[in-house]
């Protein structure tokens, strides 16, 4: 049994990698539940140094009857200490994960990565995911140990998202008069943020992951952050399609704004 956290598909596909139908998060996080397995895994990306507040929503919600519980990471520029960070949070929460690794990945983050760049440089991305298999079936047990350095850069992006909460709570995000209401948008937010009325597009509240699926998946690029390195590049994983993203993450919440 493997969960999934995805934006842009590259934890989609890890997930697809190591079981052939992974459950999506966003997609069962509504009702609380315990789920029983011989190994239940958790695949979800790095958001400055820490798993996405859906994942962790559902993790403390959620329980688990399993033998070996396991955490994969997909990260762009650097996982810092999210591992390290991830086991001893949820570990005081009666949570333990007996194994966790990183998957190097396309940096999605359009603020400070160029996608053009990006999608030129060869990450090993699957052979790190055939190690990681491997790993898992033979129930391997191990976190990562943080550096110093990691701990460090955690601790200042964390204090950066305080200082200034726009940095990273969505509001840099805008839509612009290129929009034409096609819903691809709504469909794609995994928290349900934006509704498309009037045929616009809009943020219906400040609950955002800001994984960045509505910017890379809008096929006018109308949805824009105010800080780009290349306006004209956006990312999907290429063993991924928008219809996988959609079906991940669709909340269907319109009927309270009709």
């Amino acid at each position: 049994m493997v969960f999934y956290f995805t934006a842009t598909g590259n934890s989609l596909y890890v997930a697809k990698c190591i079981d052939e139908y992974p459950v999506s998060i966003p997609q069962v996080i509504k009702n609380s539940s315990i789920y029983s397995d011989k190994q239940i895994g958790i695949v979800c990306p790095v958001y400055c140094g820490e798993i996405p507040n859906t994942v962790k929503e559902f993790l403390k919600k959620s329980k688990f009857d399993t033998k070996y519980m396991y955490l994969i990471l997909t990260y762009g520029n650097s996982a810092s200490d999210c591992p390290e960070f991830t086991y001893n949070e949820f570990k005081t929460l009666g949570i333990n994960f007996d194994y966790i690794d990183t998957v190097h990945c396309v940096d999605n983050y359009l603020p400070v990565f160029d996608m053009a760049e990006e999608k030129k440089i060869d990450k090993d991305t699957d052979v790190q995911i055939a190690h990681i298999i491997k790993n898992i079936r033979l129930m391997k047990k191990g976190v990562p140990t943080a550096t110093d350095a990691d701990r460090k850069l955690h601790k200042q992006v964390a204090t950066l998202n305080k200082i200034i909460p726009s940095f990273n709570n969505g509001k840099m995000i805008k839509i612009s008069d290129k929009c034409i209401g096609c819903k691809v948008c709504e469909k794609v937010c995994p928290t349900g943020n934006i509704i498309v009325l009037t045929n616009y597009a809009q943020r219906r509240s400040k609950k955002c992951e800001y994984c960045l699926a509505c910017v890379h998946a809008c096929p006018q690029k109308a949805i824009i952050i105010k800080h780009e390195k290349n306006k004209n590049e956006r990312y999907r994983n290429e063993n991924v399609s928008l219809d996988e993203i959609i079906k991940s993450n669709f909340q269907d919440r319109r009927e309270s704004y009709e």
